[in-house]
């Protein structure tokens, strides 16, 4: 019988301890509340918390989730999503390196204009439905109310 190589061993506790800290992460951020459509999931980080509470009191509330407007609605498209924008965003907080209010990213605006018009469609302008103009340069507040950041109200209608 050949003697074990401690390189061996090293690799596998380093192994084993690397599978703990991602499941312990995993189960502390609720990780899989992620594969549910409950806005709720949206706020495990304290973070988003003004973005839910806006959700609550909008017109939206009543007919659509988190998920509904802000993720593809292909069974694929939406998981591939999801899992993009959980690595974006985990690593972006963990780091604390994003925007302040935060802002959504090019992709994500695609994806979320295409639900305006999926669901809007019958009464939607011809103009929007070429991308010519995105549905919240008219309709920002909509599903969030005003944009807050964590000082407050920020005169961010500058950067526009």
């Amino acid at each position: 019988m050949r003697p074990t190589s401690p390189y061996l061993w090293l690799g596998l506790l380093w192994l084993a301890a690397l599978i703990g800290v991602g499941a312990f992460t995993f189960h502390y951020g609720e990780g899989l509340s992620y594969f549910s459509t409950n806005p709720d999931a949206c706020a495990n980080c304290h973070i988003m918390r003004p973005q839910l509470d806006s959700y609550r009191k909008s017109s939206h509330h009543a007919v659509a989730t988190c998920v509904d407007c802000h993720l593809p609605r292909s069974f694929l498209s939406k998981y591939l999503a999801k899992a993009e924008n959980g690595w974006n965003h985990s690593t972006a907080f963990t780091f604390q390196n994003f925007p302040e209010p935060i802002l959504i990213n090019e992709k994500n605006s695609r994806i979320l204009q295409q639900n305006c018009l999926a669901c809007h469609s019958a009464f939607v302008h011809q103009i929007v439905a070429t991308e010519a103009v995105r549905c919240v340069h008219c309709h920002r507040t909509v599903g969030h109310g005003e944009w807050v950041g964590l000082g407050g109200p920020e005169n961010i209608h500058n950067n526009e």
